[in-house]
């Protein structure tokens, strides 16, 4: 491996599975330290059993404000600064927007919003110069989906919060952008709340438009992040980088 993010710390929530642990993986492949946090506590011992001198697990929810500055606070007592936030957590769930009340909208947008952003606003101070913020969006904001109209709307409001944390937070060194997954084999495909036999038919439409002729898989977005976060990144800010095996442009 190259080591690009030799003896920097990153943050990745969401670490304990898919994207989440693809990324974590994939920083400790290349130098990283890294804090790791989810609710799936079991998961997070066995990622930081990888690298146990270069890995912190803390386990939480993104929706707990105490959960988020125990995390900073772990975080930085072990490490110091950081040089990489990652606010991987989400949730994605098909409700018809008929059936999306108060609830159905909050339950996905507390995660994949509010847990993001104030992810990174927590962490902002301890964020060094050349540092960066990697925010994980969705191929879904530049296509309609139906049944998707809350989860993508989410994500729409990470999309237009990249570019405007881009300009907002250049002056103090820290380069915000965002990769956006298309159709990944991730766990939370299965967790969308379709019964399995309706499932299989949307993956087979789905698989259709892409031009490997499959899912991506999860380490094609940790590869996309890992550059983003990185010095070849250096002179991009405010970007959204897609990694959906050519299904928007097909």
């Amino acid at each position: 491996m190259t080591q690009r993010l030799d003896n920097r710390v990153a943050v990745v929530t969401g670490a304990s599975s898919g994207i989440g642990r693809s990324i974590v993986e994939r920083f400790l492949d290349e130098g990283a330290k890294v804090a790791v946090f989810a609710r799936d506590a079991e998961a997070l011992r066995d990622l930081a059993a990888r690298a146990p001198d270069r890995v912190l697990a803390v386990a939480g929810d993104v929706t707990v404000r105490a959960d988020l500055e125990r995390l900073v606070r772990e975080t930085t007592a072990r490490f110091g600064g950081v040089d990489v936030v990652v606010p991987n957590a989400g949730v994605a769930k098909v409700v018809p927007f008929a059936d999306s009340n108060e609830d159905a909208i909050h339950d996905q947008f507390s995660v994949n919003v509010v847990g993001a952003l104030q992810t990174a606003r927590l962490f902002l101070p301890s964020i060094r110069r050349n540092g960066s913020i990697v925010f994980i969006t969705t191929f879904l904001v530049q296509v309609g989906f139906p049944g998707l109209a809350i989860y993508s709307a989410s994500k729409a409001a990470i999309s237009s919060a990249t570019k405007t944390l881009a300009a907002e937070l250049a002056p103090q060194g820290i380069r915000v952008n965002a990769v956006a997954p298309g159709p990944i084999a991730t766990p939370i495909w299965s967790k969308v709340g379709l019964p399995e036999d309706v499932l299989g038919q949307v993956a087979a439409n789905v698989t259709a438009r892409l031009f490997p002729g499959a899912f991506g898989a999860p380490q094609s977005i940790a590869d996309a992040a890992l550059f983003l976060a990185s010095d070849e990144a250096r002179n991009i800010y405010g970007q959204e980088l897609v990694v959906d095996g050519g299904y928007t442009v097909g």
